[in-house]
């Protein structure tokens, strides 16, 4: 009783352990939230967009690494799949490798359309694209396609084309489709939408990427808006902030605790569909971080809080990257 009184005869006092108190408890609430979402709760069940129904699932930039396995995961999970991307060869072996490895008692169909999405005055390709999907019940679009620097480069040297390959699939594309595809979503009251994040943009600005990291903070930016319109519509939009992955755009090869296959990490997407996991509570509506190991650092980012901390990392990292590839350019040159 007299520890009571005394605080009470200190106001301020009282004030910061208020304020301590709710603090706390903030921290704790939250760091179990991200634990039951990262690794207990099940995400939204595919049922809900069609799976097994007769939908379909568009996923473009499929002929390799993650869209690739977006395209197989879904077929198996019951959807019929649309798979899109410059490389012919590559879509026409994956149709073949979803129509064959489907049971017999739950047929999928899956069919290709080659398209370079930098070429936005293609006119009559994409027509062929939109012709395409006319006619197809749509419950889930991967807007997956995208495009990275060649390699870490300061925004004032990079190549002209680069720059505007970026921007044109990265963001215009991008639009274009999920145009194409929302209002049929939107008629049907049922759809998901998955864009493509990064921890480029979706997490930190990142020198030495910036016009990449542009596009993905616009992803980001693009998913919240768009999510608000049409959530009383029965379509659910979600942006993923994705950190390393085994692929060609990350030039990574082997796998590691940071860095899944595209495999593990899109199980885990679809695992999650509608939680927040690592980008819980971070002012970041409708981004998911869903692998565990991304939701973890993302978390820790969060909890942190100084960004400039991460900005100056990401900064010597990407000077380093760009230090090694062009000593591999000069070997290259050697050997020639």
């Amino acid at each position: 009783m007299s520890a009571l009184f005394k605080i009470s005869e200190h106001p301020i006092a009282a004030l910061c352990l208020a304020v301590g108190v709710l603090s706390c408890a903030k921290f704790v609430l939250k760091a179990a939230n991200v634990l039951l979402q990262t690794f207990v709760l099940p995400g939204t069940s595919l049922k809900k967009y069609g799976a097994g129904k007769g939908a379909w699932a568009v996923v473009t930039g499929a002929s390799e690494g993650i869209g690739k396995e977006f395209s197989l995961q879904l077929a198996k999970k019951g959807f019929n799949v649309l798979v899109s991307a410059r490389n012919a060869a590559a879509l026409d072996a994956l149709v073949a490798e979803i129509e064959s490895s489907s049971p017999p008692n739950n047929k999928v169909q899956a069919k290709a359309v080659v398209m370079d999405f930098s070429s936005l005055e293609d006119a009559e390709k994409w027509r062929a694209f939109a012709a395409a999907l006319e006619g197809l019940d749509i419950g889930v679009l991967v807007n997956n396609v995208g495009k990275s620097h060649t390699a870490p480069v300061y925004f004032a040297e990079a190549a002209d084309q680069e720059v505007e390959d970026i921007l044109r699939i990265n963001v215009n594309a991008n639009v274009r489709v999920t145009k194409f595809i929302l209002p049929r979503m939107v008629e049907r009251r049922r759809g998901l939408i998955l864009n493509m994040g990064s921890f480029s943009g979706t997490g930190i600005p990142s020198p030495m990427l910036a016009t990449y990291a542009g596009t993905k903070a616009f992803l980001s930016a693009f998913t919240a808006s768009l999510a608000a319109e049409v959530k009383d519509k029965g379509v659910d939009v979600q942006c993923l902030n994705t950190y390393f992955v085994v692929s060609n755009m990350s030039k990574i090869r082997r796998a590691n605790i940071t860095t899944p296959t595209p495999k593990d990490y899109v199980r885990s997407v679809l695992n999650k569909i509608g939680l927040s996991c690592g980008a819980l509570w971070t002012g970041r509506p409708n981004v998911s971080t869903p692998y565990w190991s991304h939701a973890i650092i993302d978390y820790a980012m969060n909890l942190v809080g100084w960004k400039m901390l991460f900005i100056r990392y990401t900064h010597s990292l990407h000077k380093s990257i760009r230090k090694r590839y062009l000593r591999k350019l000069e070997r290259e040159a050697k050997k020639q």
